[in-house]
């Protein structure tokens, strides 16, 4: 039986660069609570910006934030991962050299930011509705960073995303997060690393769970269930990492309620390899 179902955003209940959930969440998650299935969203995002998105239902839910690297139930920090400092400030530097390029800082409760245009100010505050602190240089960074995302506006290529590889990934995880997103998370860090919090605390075990992703930082947390879903625009090399694919993911949460949990009752797609 189903106890505990893990979730993506971006790509996954958030298609085609909407910034709003589909209004049957608001059902769902209440109803998958009464049923005894815990619901986490698990996004690179932050945790306001989360809990935000999902304000009327968050007494119901989990948030697993920052790529695995902050889990929060009901307000209350469960895990938290900091990001290596000089590592941080090197990136930076990295992003200040590199035209174009922008980058938030991560903390528990806002993005520290530096923009070089008022277009990027404008997508994380009046878009992605992100809490935002603009600085002029790293010394204000004071609090602890828990991730560091690049910004390319230009879209992540290959070339873009080679060139952030050779500049970092033998000091952390370089993975894409959407189409214009980098993400910088230290090897030990990943979304799996926060469900398996979840897990822990309540007492669930793998065979129990279900994850939804369409990223390659999504793969860790599909490979740690035994009932993984890559939403059907996934790249080859996630849905080799999951069981089933799915267009949509809310069908998929009925037809576990209707069953009541008996994820095995249901016909499910297999995933392409």
């Amino acid at each position: 039986m189903i106890k505990l179902i893990a979730s993506d955003l971006d790509g996954t209940l958030l298609l085609n660069g909407a910034q709003d959930l589909p209004e049957e969440m608001f059902d769902l998650i209440p109803r998958l609570k009464k049923a005894g299935i815990l619901f986490a969203a698990a996004s690179g995002r932050q945790y306001a910006n989360m809990r935000r998105l999902f304000a009327p239902v968050v007494s119901d839910m989990a948030f697993i934030c920052e790529n695995g690297a902050l889990v929060v139930k009901d307000d209350k920090i469960l895990y938290q991962e900091i990001f290596d400092s000089d590592l941080m400030k090197d990136i930076i530097q990295a992003v200040n050299e590199k035209e174009g390029a922008e980058y938030s800082c991560s903390t528990k409760d806002f993005y520290y930011i530096q923009p070089k245009t008022e277009e990027y100010y404008n997508l994380l505050k009046n878009v992605v509705k992100c809490d935002c602190k603009v600085i002029k240089g790293v010394e204000e960074i004071t609090l602890p960073c828990l991730k560091m995302a690049v910004y390319e506006p230009a879209g992540v290529t290959d070339e873009c995303i080679k060139y952030w590889q050779n500049r970092f990934s033998d000091r952390c995880k370089v993975v894409t997060s959407g189409t214009v997103w980098i993400d910088f998370i230290p090897f030990q860090t990943n979304k799996a690393i926060g469900l398996r919090t979840l897990q822990d605390m309540y007492g669930i075990a793998a065979d129990e769970c279900i994850a939804f992703g369409d990223e390659y930082n999504d793969i860790e947390m599909l490979q740690a269930v035994k009932y993984s879903f890559a939403m059907t625009h996934s790249k080859p090399g996630v849905r080799a990492s999951a069981d089933f694919e799915a267009e949509r993911e809310e069908p998929v949460l009925e037809a576990i309620l209707q069953s009541e949990g008996n994820i095995e009752k249901i016909p499910l797609t297999p995933a392409r390899r």
